[in-house]
């Protein structure tokens, strides 16, 4: 994959999560930003000053000169912490390719390299992950391990024959587990926290009744067996009907918008009396006929930067963009539901976290499709502020991680400089100046 040339400059020092205790991030040099203002999580601070000093944030006051300290001078820049994806996939994809084939570690690392320089510190990997997940996983957990925190779910569950299909998505068995039953159900959640895993994820669509959707009680055996691990569910809905199914179960998020009708007063209100999480996804379906309808993006060179050779021949190719816009009307459609229900979800006041189904196929850009996610909840409704909480606090609440993703003293110094205030536009989380992940500076300027 094409990147900055800086992308590759050092490795993240990783931390744990909750509950475990974090491991202690190497020694790295004293580090004073000066200058910037800061996003604490709903707005943005006057010019302020901090230093990153063993992996962590000391916040400072204005005549605080630390002696040692290398100075960075970020007046007129802005601060906010490295976002965090909580609905990716890794590996899963290289060049126009996605399947078994592409899980390697050296793909893994290279993709948790480009979702750092686009200023992610933590990505999760929600399903279709081969074995070697459960190696990396720790790994990152430990810090040796490149790129973002890589968090997931492992595997995944399904139905015999159900979601994600097999030959579409050219899965190998090891990618999916498929229960026949409630206890067999349980002993695939059971296997996978045996493991090691972040969160459950069941895939409950039916893709429009083309494959068997998953039964009630099978998604309650999930349930029920993921929090008694103590761990978190996840649901790939696409309907309302089976988003109901999956919050009636007692699933903790709804991995997807709900996308074929508007959501009902009845469903918010179960969602807010139960915690229900949401992650809209609305560039998962943007993405099937975005880049067809706009093939000038390839001379964007934000977008540019995320984009591998195969699929910019793709995009450059008239026959596939004619097909892929043969099909886009109920893409289009999907859009249009996704963002009325997430300006729906966001009003009841249900909790609201990023996520975009990136690296699940080519066309799911990785690093792109999340800047693109934020300017398409912007386009919904939501305000900046809301968005980049979204991006940011959010994600951590969710996923328990407690040692990152605000500015403040003692936590975790995962760090993005941005050139433009994100709150002004949001398309100027794109205009990164400098990521740093546990106070060292990791990669720089996409383009």
């Amino acid at each position: 994959m094409r990147l900055a040339r800086r992308t590759f400059a050092l490795a993240l020092t990783g931390l744990s999560l909750a509950p475990l205790r974090p491991a202690r991030a190497q020694a790295a040099p004293p580090i004073l930003l000066d200058g910037a203002r800061l996003f604490d999580g709903r707005a943005l601070t006057g010019p302020s000053r901090l230093m990153m000093a063993d992996g962590v944030i000391r916040l400072l006051g204005a005549d605080v000169a630390p002696e040692g300290a290398q100075r960075i001078d970020l007046s007129g820049r802005y601060l906010i912490p490295a976002m965090i994806a909580a609905h990716s996939h890794v590996g899963h994809t290289a060049g126009a390719t996605l399947g078994r084939q592409n899980h390697t570690r050296e793909n893994v690392e290279a993709q948790l390299r480009r979702y750092q320089a686009f200023g992610f510190g933590a990505v999760v990997s929600l399903g279709l992950n081969a074995p070697i997940f459960h190696e990396l996983r720790r790994e990152s957990r430990a810090g040796r391990l490149p790129g973002a925190l890589l968090l997931g779910a492992g595997p995944g569950i399904g139905v015999p024959g159900g979601a994600p299909p097999v030959n579409a998505m050219n899965l190998a068995e090891d990618q999916v587990a498929r229960p026949r039953d409630p206890a067999a159900m349980r002993q695939a959640v059971n296997d996978m926290a045996d493991k090691g895993i972040d969160l459950v994820k069941v895939w409950v669509d039916g893709l429009g009744d083309t494959v068997p959707q998953m039964a009630p009680e099978m998604v309650r055996a999930a349930a029920e067996a993921t929090h008694a691990r103590g761990l978190k569910i996840s649901a790939h809905v696409h309907d309302l009907s089976q988003a109901r199914l999956a919050v009636e179960a007692g699933v903790d998020i709804l991995g997807h918008g709900i996308r074929d009708k508007e959501i009902d007063d009845g469903l918010l209100r179960l969602m807010r009396e139960r915690g229900t999480w949401y992650i809209p996804t609305i560039q998962i379906d943007e993405a099937e006929y975005l880049y067809a309808d706009n093939p000038a993006m390839v001379n964007d060179p934000f977008f540019s930067a995320a984009l591998n050779p195969e699929m910019r021949a793709r995009i450059g190719d008239p026959a596939w963009r004619e097909a892929q816009l043969s099909r886009a009307a109920p893409r289009r459609s999907d859009v249009r539901f996704n963002k009325m229900n997430l300006k729906r979800v966001h009003e009841a006041g249900i909790p609201i976290a990023l996520g975009t189904d990136s690296g699940g196929t080519p066309l799911r850009i990785q690093g792109f499709a999340e800047h693109r996610e934020l300017e398409l909840m912007v386009e919904a409704g939501l305000s900046t502020a809301d968005v980049m909480a979204i991006a940011t606090t959010r994600p951590a609440e969710l996923l328990g991680l407690t040692d990152r993703a605000r500015i403040a003293n003692g936590l975790r110094a995962d760090l993005v400089v941005l050139e433009g205030d994100p709150l002004a536009d949001i398309r100027n989380t794109r205009r990164i100046a400098r990521v740093f992940a546990a106070g060292r500076e990791v990669a720089g300027p996409i383009a």
